[in-house]
């Protein structure tokens, strides 16, 4: 096999793009074992290793190589997150890559140098959500007493209520913890809620020697609201939720 065709065969499967113009090669390994190293193209680089340069299906195992990846170069630098499953033809399509989104990544790496991504989800801890918002909300307790008969539609005007109401609260209390938190983060992104039970699910952009501030700034926004609520939060993680490039192929 020439060495032209070797390079078709093999493909440069893409983890992050990270400021810098050397080369590097990285002391772990990525997806199937791969050596972890830099494609550089002016002042970014992009982080890859060898796979076969077909489809790679999202298994566990590879899910997980991805992400740990990106934990290792988040311990020691800035990157910005790609998505899973991408895979460049070879070296010049990386660079092709890295040129075609120069500005908006010279950009975006100014947007999160020295910062680190956090979430924070608040749940309301209570059996079940729709009693809980009847007993504490009259509107919605008198909308089920005129709504009580078995008639389809009747159920559905209610769920409706129970949905409205819901999302006014949501709302409400997200911009009260918003605000708490505002002095200690960078940005905070809402996201969607995954279940009735998430009053928030945040994103949260925080500097990287300020973590002990933002746990303190998460502790005052908890104060706030009564034991019915929970807060949970995680990271460090690379800050996927604030960054706008699209480096797909």
């Amino acid at each position: 096999m020439s060495r032209q065709e070797e390079e078709t065969r093999t493909g440069r499967y893409m983890y992050a793009v990270v400021a810098g113009s050397g080369y590097r090669n990285y002391n772990f390994s990525g997806i199937d074992g791969g050596a972890v190293y830099t494609i550089c193209n002016g002042q970014s680089a992009a982080v890859v290793s060898d796979v076969p340069n077909e489809k790679i299906r999202p298994v566990r195992r590879r899910l997980a190589a991805h992400q740990e990846v990106l934990k290792r170069l988040m311990e020691e630098s800035t990157a910005l997150p790609t998505a899973f499953g991408i895979i460049a033809d070879g070296p010049q399509a990386v660079r092709e890559i890295l040129s075609r989104h120069r500005e908006a990544i010279g950009e975006q790496l100014r947007r999160v140098d020295g910062k680190e991504e956090w979430g924070l989800r608040v749940t309301w801890d209570v059996p079940d959500i729709f009693k809980y918002f009847v007993n504490t909300h009259p509107e919605l307790r008198a909308a089920r007493d005129r709504h009580c008969g078995p008639g389809r539609e009747e159920k559905i005007e209610l769920g409706k209520r129970f949905e409205r109401v819901l999302n006014e609260d949501r709302d409400d209390y997200t911009e009260k913890v918003e605000e708490a938190l505002s002095r200690y983060c960078f940005e905070i992104k809402r996201n969607k809620c995954r279940n009735e039970q998430e009053a928030m699910n945040l994103a949260c952009l925080v500097g990287r020697e300020a973590r002990d501030e933002f746990e303190t700034g998460v502790s005052e926004a908890a104060r706030m609201f009564d034991d019915n609520f929970t807060f949970d939060y995680k990271g460090p993680w690379v800050p996927h939720n604030f960054v706008d490039i699209d480096l797909s192929l």
